[in-house]
């Protein structure tokens, strides 16, 4: 049987590599804003222990320094117009408020990301007045490095000066308040060789995570251990709007493996802040199948993301300039879907990523316009994720037998030798294989 998928040799070398926790961990992104009523870190600790039992590992914290004034949208401005590098949102609270935030959450078992933005600072970003000659310009006057970002002014790296300073604010945080990693907004516009830089700093105070909002290889090589699956992203949303369908992933998972080393971290997600506030929240994009899409994030090589609310059915675009807050509805379901989710992935060796990777295959089938199957393995752990992407029942059969007893995770039922299924509408079966311990 032709297999598709991951080869065994690197595409590219790496510099560093990932800290051990990576390897089986799930990612949560926290909206310190709109997260509680209050919407400070005291407020959030409460929520600590409740994403402890959901089985998260890392935290991400969107940006938590004080936001520009000057320019801004809407009432309160954007989380990513920075007013100064090296203080807290008084909004949030104090920097002894954060602090106590990550010994709690280290306390607790988790590890701690700040979001960071190197690309831009806000209009009254004291660097302004201090540094002009800091930033982009035409003309003499200071620019935003996007059209349409006004209330953002863009930094240029040609500038040593700039880069020292940026450094030595990305250090201020690892010290001061001993987080674990970065996730870098925009990491694409910024050069490469900072980043590389930063990453050498960094590394001499403490191993560090390094996530780059970006999908470029050469960010991953040397300064980044996880960049965005973007083309995941949008195939998933594609495929639940009948704009694709199955036959498309294949070409992803190639792309994949010929641009990125085997262990480069792949953030996998079906929702973030930029796509609930600006594209919509889960089920407006992916309708009554986006739990065959969480399957799917969670299964496939990578790390999984889950956002803010979305472990309860966040049904709604958060404001991204105005107090907003998350409606906490319970929802035991779904909340016990990803609990199991995150389970499989901590149990399951041949999900790992990183520095030790389970291997991944596609297997082909008689299906493949609505069915997606695929196995991962490593060593003696093999598990095989059927997914039906159809609103309608469907069939197929595979091109061979896949011969012994597996144990279907989410309803505990044995089968013997998968060959021909029937899947319901939105169907996920992941077949976990039993061994005897009896077996020679």
């Amino acid at each position: 049987m032709e297999k598709r998928g991951y080869k065994t040799e690197r595409k590219h070398g790496k510099k560093w590599e990932a800290v051990d926790w990576a390897g089986n961990a799930s990612m949560y992104e926290i909206n310190i804003r709109q997260y509680t009523p209050e919407g400070t870190f005291n407020a959030f600790i409460s929520h600590l222990p409740r994403l402890k039992e959901l089985g998260i590992n890392i935290l991400w914290f969107m940006p938590i320094t004080p936001i520009s004034r000057k320019n801004k949208k809407g009432t309160l401005g954007s989380y990513y117009a920075v007013q100064n590098y090296r203080q807290v949102n008084p909004d949030y609270g104090t920097l002894e408020d954060f602090k106590n935030l990550v010994k709690q959450a280290h306390r607790a078992g988790f590890k701690v990301i700040l979001d960071w933005v190197a690309n831009h600072t806000g209009w009254d970003n004291p660097l302004i007045e201090e540094h002009p000659d800091w930033y982009i310009q035409k003309e003499g006057e200071i620019v935003s490095p996007v059209e349409d970002w006004s209330d953002v002014a863009g930094l240029d790296y040609n500038n040593r000066d700039l880069r020292d300073y940026m450094i030595e604010s990305l250090l201020f945080w690892v010290r001061e308040t001993e987080i674990d990693g970065y996730r870098c907004d925009m990491a694409a516009l910024v050069p490469v060789d900072f980043w590389e830089e930063a990453r050498e700093a960094l590394e001499k105070v403490k191993p560090v995570f390094m996530l780059a909002e970006a999908w470029e290889p050469l960010l991953t090589e040397k300064a980044f251990d996880a960049c965005y699956g973007w083309d995941l992203h949008h195939l998933m949303n594609d495929i639940a709007q009948h704009k694709k369908d199955g036959t498309a992933l294949p070409g992803y998972f190639h792309k994949v493996e010929t641009l990125y080393s085997r262990n480069t971290i792949i953030l996998n997600f079906i929702d973030n802040h930029d796509e609930n506030s600006w594209q919509g929240y889960i089920t407006e994009r992916l309708g009554e199948a986006f739990r065959v899409y969480a399957v799917l994030m969670y299964t496939v090589p990578g790390m999984p993301l889950v956002y803010t609310g979305q472990e309860v059915c966040l049904n709604k675009r958060l404001s991204f300039f105005e107090k907003d807050v998350v409606e906490w509805e319970e929802n035991p379901e779904l909340s016990l879907f990803y609990r199991k989710l995150n389970e499989l992935k901590h149990q399951n060796p041949a999900l790992l990523t990183g520095n030790d990777p389970g291997c991944f295959h596609i297997i082909p089938h008689s299906n493949e316009k609505e069915i997606f199957v695929f196995e991962r393995y490593k060593a003696e752990n093999h598990i095989i994720v059927v997914l039906n992407f159809s609103a309608e029942n469907q069939e197929l059969h595979l091109e061979s037998v896949l011969s012994g007893s597996f144990l279907e995770y989410f309803e505990n039922e044995k089968t013997e030798n998968l060959h021909h299924l029937i899947l319901s509408p939105f169907a996920y079966k992941v077949y976990v294989k039993q061994f005897s311990p009896y077996a020679f």
